[in-house]
């Protein structure tokens, strides 16, 4: 089957001395933050992309990164250091929130909830006050580690995805447990709602991607065989038509959000694309254009047209 989807190739972002992790969103849509196990968090521009501007260097390896619009902050989570709030425009931090000394695998800010969630390594979901950051409560239902946040604003829901294979939904509020979802065989690294909030998609170590109606009480409408090892991510695009994955297998697939169709595939051979693991993907508003990091130490720009 052609594909009717072109991709280009726009830049490769150079400068991290390790694997890059985290991919993050910044104030305007050609604006980004990457973090890498050299514990450098830097900020790129797409519309000039040769030189990343370090905004922070942490002694240890960064997984996870949360930027806050409102107020010009960035989240740092420092594996088995706690969590850091960076002023962006001072570059100083603001803050040290101590959390268990555990890996932080994912943090997400809602301002609907006014809540900051934080993924960790033991298996517990830190709740913290999205003004002050002040640790509120510690929810530890599993003994395995939490891999992956998405919040449903729509439902003021929280779907947390676990490497004991299972997804558990919670209240947003409350933190009551309401759903238990276990149909992967495998670590949960990635759960995404989508734009219009009646789906959750589920990817991880088994490489299955899984479809959860949320209207219908989480039913699971299906899976898909989505790739060949690890799915690491799901990153919608900004009109909410299509999806992306990536994956261990080191490609990045782009599907259609309404009918699962697989629409390309972004690799290596074909287009350059990264030559081991891709982490972490950031689907840009600014020309629809896609970035993507790998564990091969660089950050790539692509240029999708549908």
């Amino acid at each position: 089957m052609a594909s009717k989807v072109q991709v280009e190739k726009v830049a490769t972002l150079t400068g991290h001395r390790d694997s890059v992790y985290t991919l993050e969103q910044a104030a305007e849509e050609h604006l980004f933050f990457s973090a890498a196990g050299d514990g450098m968090v830097v900020a790129w521009n797409m519309q000039a992309p040769d030189t990343g501007d370090l905004v922070a260097r942490v002694s240890s390896s960064v997984y996870a990164l949360c930027y806050l619009p409102e107020r010009h902050l960035l989240l740092i989570g420092q594996n088995n250091e706690g969590m850091q709030v960076i002023d962006l425009e001072s570059k100083k931090i603001l803050k040290s929130v101590p959390l268990p000394k555990v890996p932080i695998f994912e943090i997400l800010y809602t301002s609907e909830a006014g809540k900051v969630y934080v993924a960790l390594g033991n298996g517990a979901v830190a709740v913290l006050d999205g003004e002050s950051f002040e640790l509120q409560t510690i929810i530890r239902k599993a003994e395995k580690s939490a891999r992956s946040l998405a919040y449903n604003k729509y439902t003021n829901e929280l779907a947390v995805g676990y490497s004991d294979h299972k997804i558990r939904v919670f209240d947003a509020a409350s933190m009551a447990l309401k759903q238990e979802l276990a149909s992967h065989t495998n670590s949960v690294f990635t759960v995404a709602y989508s734009p219009d909030g009646k789906l959750l998609l589920s990817g991880g170590r088994d490489a299955h991607l899984r479809v959860w109606d949320v209207e219908q009480n989480y039913t699971e409408r299906g899976y898909l065989i989505a790739h060949m090892y690890t799915i690491n991510h799901i990153a919608y695009s900004p009109s909410g038509e299509y999806f992306a994955t990536c994956s261990m297998d080191k490609s990045i697939k782009l599907w259609d959000a309404q009918t699962f169709k697989l629409l390309k595939v972004i690799d290596k051979v074909r287009h350059a694309s990264h030559g081991t693991s891709v982490n972490k993907l950031f689907w840009s508003a600014h020309q629809n254009q896609l970035v993507s990091c790998s564990d091969d130490r660089t950050i790539s720009v692509w240029d999708i047209n549908f």
